[in-house]
């Protein structure tokens, strides 16, 4: 039976950005199959009463060293964003939108407002820079709006959220193997290991 992992994610955070980066590898090595899961971090802070370590000076000075660490590992380009901390709530109904309505573009949509944020350090805050990353990607930036109102869209994105708050999950990017949750892009090597288990 194919493994599954399930990726709780939110684009704004840059730990996620890292592990989204390696994790269909690990998933392709493994003949496991990954499963995107969009949520809204803000609304796991929210109700579990974390926060971003960015939040911390000390702590947020040593994430960034720490990530920088792990982007020349991976051997993967990575810019801590000028504009941080981004507000995603739109971004992530895109995303809920763009994996509900058109499956086929999603990965290739989630790829270009990573890339966005965590390489070319735009800021996806101001509604003209992201209308101008989504053209430059050949979507059309009105139609992508019009699926962040869409009501469907919304609730689905609720939905998610919540239903990973009750399993658990405090922070991103979140893993479930099963009912392992692995929290962190710095334990892919567990992920990888539960993969590769009878």
């Amino acid at each position: 039976m194919t493994k599954t992992v399930e990726f709780y994610f939110d684009l704004g955070s840059p730990t996620t950005y890292l592990a989204h980066t390696q994790l269909a590898k690990i998933c392709a090595d493994t003949q496991s199959e990954l499963i995107y899961i969009p949520m809204l971090l803000g609304g796991v802070f929210k109700a579990t009463g974390n926060a971003s370590p960015a939040m911390i000076p000390a702590k947020g000075r040593y994430m960034f060293q720490d990530l920088d660490r792990f982007a020349k590992r991976y051997g993967v380009q990575l810019r801590f964003n000028p504009h941080f901390p981004i507000n995603t709530l739109i971004l992530m109904r895109a995303v809920t939108g763009m994996q509900m309505r058109q499956p086929q573009r999603f990965a290739e949509f989630v790829d270009c407002l990573f890339k966005a944020l965590w390489v070319e350090g735009r800021n996806l805050n101001d509604p003209q820079t992201v209308a101008a990353v989504l053209t430059e990607n050949g979507f059309d930036p009105q139609e992508i709006m019009a699926l962040t109102n869409d009501e469907s869209v919304k609730a689905a994105l609720k939905e998610n959220t919540e239903a990973a708050i009750k399993r658990g999950v405090f922070g991103a990017p979140s893993m479930f193997i099963g009912d392992q949750l692995f929290f962190g892009q710095d334990r892919l090597d567990f992920v990888e290991e539960a993969l590769r288990q009878d």
